[in-house]
């Protein structure tokens, strides 16, 4: 924190209750945006309690005081290049193979790239031992021609693009929402519905290794926190204490279609990050990982003519489901 001669102090004096940002952009005559940007790049304090929330609603009496924070240099970013894993143990399935992109078929375990934590084994790396020009390609060189990613626990069809033009043209598309992914899922309970879809906006929780999904509403007015998300799905069939569904995400949010069925109160067999403790039962256990993988992928290739790709449920989650009643 800054001393007092670099702080300045409002008192909130309306009466009815408003959001922090919004406050800002009326009492300093600029945008919403901005406003944002200033309290994420100020210490706040809301009656002498740290507050970093845009959306903290304010109360009449309210203190505000608001810090300069301490500009600190970044430390020099560290070169870092993908190392290939030379021991490799899973077998990627290669689904297709072109000059622009290849589309593949993840096993669960796997991570599609390394994380900050760099770890040595993953989809990214296993590939660039076969396809050496992937290190030029992508926007991040741990992700090398990675466009899209699944969970790690997660399994199935996933496009990795090979030219940087692929790339490119891949991310606009996803950007657009035009690329197609839909998943096999098995979630505990009985689903009522035959079809719906699941809105709440998802945003990073206290955990950081998690994601959390908020209410569409708070109070009557409409969530501006978190992302919007948007998951549909249809019931493909119905056991005592289970439902299998196909899943369609409109949006690409970190863990969204856990997060979300969690929310909607039937959380993903096997999964071990977002579970009800009064549905976790021997079954999960059964099963032995996380009932969700990848069966459609659609996108357009630089032709903009459309690809479609289908994969079958591995062979451990096929014979799983006989054993439900």
């Amino acid at each position: 924190m800054t001393n007092a001669s670099n702080s300045k102090k409002i008192t909130f004096k309306e009466s009815t209750t408003k959001r922090l940002d919004i406050f800002f952009t009326e009492k300093f005559k600029i945008s919403r945006s901005q406003a944002q940007k200033m309290i994420e790049e100020s210490n706040i304090l809301i009656n002498n309690k740290l507050s970093n929330k845009t959306g903290h609603p304010l109360k009449t009496g309210d203190q505000i005081t608001i810090e300069k924070k301490p500009i600190v240099k970044p430390p020099e970013p560290k070169k870092y290049e993908i190392q290939a894993v030379q021991k490799i143990k899973p077998k990627i399935k290669i689904i297709s193979e072109t000059k622009d992109y290849i589309v593949v078929e993840k096993p669960k375990g796997l991570l599609t790239h390394s994380t900050d934590k760099n770890e040595p084994d993953s989809l990214a790396a296993i590939l660039i031992i076969k396809y050496p020009e992937l290190k030029k390609v992508g926007d991040d060189p741990k992700r090398p021609g990675i466009v899209h990613r699944l969970d790690k626990e997660a399994s199935g069809l996933l496009v990795v693009a090979r030219t940087q033009k692929m790339f490119d043209h891949l991310k606009n598309q996803f950007k657009n929402r035009t690329v197609e992914k839909e998943y096999s899922v098995l979630v505990h309970g009985k689903v009522a519905k035959d079809w719906d879809e699941i809105k709440f906006p998802i945003e990073r929780s206290r955990n950081k290794d998690r994601m959390a999904a908020l209410p569409a509403t708070l109070r009557g007015e409409a969530t501006l926190e978190g992302k919007n998300a948007l998951t549909e799905f249809w019931v493909e069939k119905r056991f005592v204490n289970f439902s299998l569904l196909r899943v369609k995400i409109h949006t690409g949010r970190m863990h969204q279609v856990r997060v979300h069925l969690l929310s909607y109160n039937h959380p993903v067999v096997g999964d071990p990050l977002y579970f009800q403790k009064k549905q976790k039962d021997k079954w999960d256990k059964v099963c032995g990982r996380l009932f969700l993988h990848c069966i459609h992928l659609a996108f357009n290739d630089l032709d903009n003519e459309r690809q479609e790709f289908k994969s079958e449920l591995p062979t451990e989650l096929k014979n799983f489901l006989p054993l439900l009643k």
